[in-house]
């Protein structure tokens, strides 16, 4: 059986026996997802795995993230408790660029960036910082220099620590109750 799914393939799949789970942070979820998708951030999937677990004695489950790694991620957990799901190959990104809608999500207050996009950010602003740090103390490099290390074990093993951390962040966690309610959409 495949562990992946195409943008296509889940188009043609019917909703009343697919269940999209989205793995991504809130305000990514909020930026734009497949219709329909229950937002479970993939660090909060054990909390849900009863529910889980029951949604997929009834329904197909496929997970989704930007652009694939963490529903990969995600899918070897879900495996390794003995719930049985697939990926969307290629993420959201795939599906949009396979020209399908996607949903969005009124959040108060500001927006939320994608993940990658804070990553970037991040990355960058401390790669800066570290060169001009260097440049009155030469131990500063080494921020840039960590920061580069990081980004290269990022690439190779297809982690990101600094998404993690990020994750961890106020305006990227679960608003109150939103658990309650995926666990609600779990069990419907």
């Amino acid at each position: 059986m495949s562990t992946t799914l195409t943008p296509t393939e889940l188009h043609a799949r019917p909703t009343d026996s697919t269940l999209v789970l989205d793995v991504r942070a809130p305000g990514e979820f909020a930026s734009g997802h497949v219709p329909g998708a229950v937002n479970v951030p993939a660090e909060h999937l054990d909390e849900l795995l009863p529910d889980l677990r029951s949604a997929a004695e009834r329904r197909r489950i496929v997970v989704v993230c930007a652009a694939g790694s963490r529903s990969a991620a995600a899918c070897a957990k879900l495996a390794d408790a003995g719930v049985e799901a697939v990926g969307l190959a290629g993420g959201t990104q795939a599906w949009t660029a396979d020209g399908r809608p996607v949903d969005t999500v009124e959040r108060a207050g500001r927006s939320v960036w994608a993940m990658d996009r804070q990553v970037r950010f991040a990355a960058g602003s401390l790669v800066l910082a570290g060169l001009a740090l260097g440049r009155r103390a030469p131990k500063g490099r080494l921020l840039a220099a960590g920061i580069a290390s990081g980004l290269v074990y990022s690439g190779l093993s297809n982690t990101c620590g600094m998404a993690a951390m990020l994750g961890k962040l106020p305006f990227n966690r679960p608003e109150p109750g939103a658990l309650d309610a995926a666990r609600a959409a779990l069990r419907s």
